[in-house]
């Protein structure tokens, strides 16, 4: 699902809701939670997951077109962990081998 798939799905699902105002609204979500990874912090939504940063390392690459070495800096990443919930939903019917 792409952003503009959410938008005409929340449309459909809140049809009291302009489509300009859905996408206000999903913005201004998708906007908070950047800034608050950009500020260092962590978002957590109950029962979805929890958004934070790593840190990587400084390394030597690759340039995959001509092979040559190059220095890739260090810098931080987003990283996602999904809550218990979530993962419930998305093993629903597969069966543990124990």
């Amino acid at each position: 699902m792409i952003r503009s798939e959410l938008v005409q799905k929340l449309c459909h699902d809140f049809p009291d809701l302009t489509q300009r105002e859905i996408e206000v609204v999903v913005t201004g979500i998708f906007n908070e939670i950047t800034a608050q990874l950009a500020k260092g912090g962590r978002v957590e939504l109950r029962g979805f997951g929890a958004f934070s940063t790593r840190q990587r390392d400084a390394r030597t690459g690759r340039n995959p077109r001509t092979g040559e070495q190059v220095e890739v800096d260090a810098k931080k990443v987003p990283y996602f962990k999904p809550g218990k919930e979530m993962r419930e939903r998305l093993n629903l019917g597969e069966v543990t081998a124990e």
